[in-house]
């Protein structure tokens, strides 16, 4: 009987997993190194989705895209691109064989969790001017006390003009802070007999905004007073203006470098925008195929995806419908529809990085590392895969194919966002695309610190995402 060859048997059946960094030439470690710097200018200076949409365009048209009411007629490798109450971006590449032939489809979200301004928002307590606020999307509360934090947003004073506000983000300019409590006060005694610390309330996350009263000492709200003098000299608002305003205070932070090797990268919103420039930069290099390619950024995934700047708006068949239009094609929702059935998406959004501290959350021979490269997550939802839609065994199977043509595509398996089945879990949009009928699976950024004020992401994931979003639009 031939012996059998067991070390060679191991390696020719097992799965092994590598890292970017030991599989990668130094031609490639440096080309991640380089695609990082313009990520890390985009994350800068888009921290909200209107800042993100404006960015979109800027790169779409220096790489010879128009909007869609300028086309008159649209051929194979036209480029256009359109924008949903400026929150939302959709592009489009047209193909060789129009959409009867299918599309492919990227889509990312670039909304962040964050606080909002609530609609009266300015108060005065003890001789202080403050803002009450309102978070949006999944935090944990106690994150954001004492970090140094920018307002972000638009203003619409009462006789129609647009103000643009961005504070907190230069040197020179004023940063805010939300308040927490000393710890030498912060001892209770809880009902056992143990020490209990305070926990933030949602409605405790109020943002100081000055101590300087006007000099008048008839007024009741002199520091109040003082803040709204400032914003009526400086931009003309007043507080009734607030009821028309949109508002973000988000942390000032800029992204950086993170670690003595530079590998790592810490920034705000890095859930969902790693995802979303690296598909919308695959997407702009990529070459005009048979089918028609597709890229979205959507907003208000961290909330539902309701809204009609969301996935769930009608605004993607809008869009699809107006292609169909300029193409000469008489076909309407029918062939829209037809379309979604023989297309393919990418839902591109972050999922979750095993941490050595927090182990025991994980399923680990089921979880994404840090710097392993794309993250694919077959499903997501929790518990018994609730909330969530599931990429078939053969589209995975036809990834795999795209992706093994590029040794530089590292990728990794996933499901369930990597935890033990009954610890909890997220959504995607994916489940929306897939109720259109599309196949689509999540394929993003392992990150740590989700949903944090930093969250903190790997240069090799980010570059390999934006191979894999290449490969996929092109394959």
């Amino acid at each position: 009987m031939k012996k059998i060859d067991y070390q060679k048997l191991e390696k020719q059946l097992k799965l092994e997993k590598k890292s970017c960094w030991e599989i990668w030439d130094g031609k490639t470690k440096k080309e991640a190194f380089d695609f990082a710097e313009g990520y890390k200018k985009f994350i800068s200076e888009s921290k909200t989705e209107s800042e993100a949409v404006e960015t979109g365009i800027k790169l779409a048209k220096e790489n010879g895209f128009i909007d869609i009411k300028e086309a008159k007629l649209l051929k194979a490798g036209d480029k256009i691109y359109t924008v949903n109450r400026d929150k939302s971006l959709f592009l489009a590449r047209i193909g060789k064989q129009g959409l009867d032939k299918g599309m492919k489809i990227i889509m990312s979200h670039i909304d962040s969790p964050h606080l909002d301004f609530k609609i009266n928002p300015f108060y005065e307590d003890e001789n202080l001017a403050f803002a009450k606020t309102h978070y949006y999307g999944g935090i944990k509360k106690y994150q954001w006390p004492t970090i140094s934090l920018a307002l972000h947003g638009v203003v619409y004073l009462e006789n129609g003009k647009k103000i643009n506000i961005k504070i907190g983000e230069q040197d020179d300019e004023p940063i805010f802070m939300i308040t927490d409590l000393l710890p030498h006060l912060d001892r209770s005694i809880d009902s056992g007999g143990k020490a209990e610390y305070h926990k933030i309330k949602g409605e405790e996350l109020n943002l100081l905004l000055g101590s300087l009263p006007v000099n008048d000492k008839k007024i009741k709200e002199k520091v109040k007073l003082a803040i709204l003098e400032y914003l009526f000299n400086k931009y003309g608002i007043k507080e009734d203006d607030l009821a028309s305003a949109e508002i973000q205070v988000v942390p000032s932070e800029k992204a950086r470098d993170l670690g003595f090797d530079r590998s790592l990268i810490s920034a705000y919103g890095q859930d969902d925008k790693a995802c979303a420039y690296s598909s919308l930069m695959s997407f702009l290099d990529a070459k005009v195929v048979d089918q028609t390619q597709i890229c979205v950024w959507t907003d208000r995934e961290e909330i539902g995806s309701d809204g009609n700047t969301s996935t769930q708006s009608l605004f993607f068949e809008s869009f699809m419908l107006d292609i169909l239009k300029l193409s000469q094609n008489k076909g309407g929702l029918e062939e829209v529809y037809h379309s979604y059935n023989i297309s393919q998406a990418i839902s591109a959004d972050v999922t979750v990085a095993v941490d050595p501290d927090y182990k025991d959350v994980y399923d680990l021979r089921n979880a994404c590392r840090m710097g392993f490269g794309l993250a694919i997550e077959k499903y997501t939802g929790h518990g018994g895969k609730y909330e969530t839609s599931e990429a078939s065994a053969q589209f995975i199977y036809e990834l795999k194919k795209v992706f093994n043509q590029d040794k530089n595509i590292v990728c990794q398996f996933a499901g369930g966002t990597g935890g033990k089945v009954d610890q909890g879990g997220g959504g995607t949009i994916a489940k929306y695309l897939a109720n259109r009928n599309i196949d689509v699976v999540d394929a993003g950024i392992a990150l740590f610190n989700m949903h944090a004020p930093l969250e903190i992401a790997s240069k090799a994931d980010i570059y390999c995402a934006y191979l894999g979003y290449k490969a996929f639009y092109q394959g």
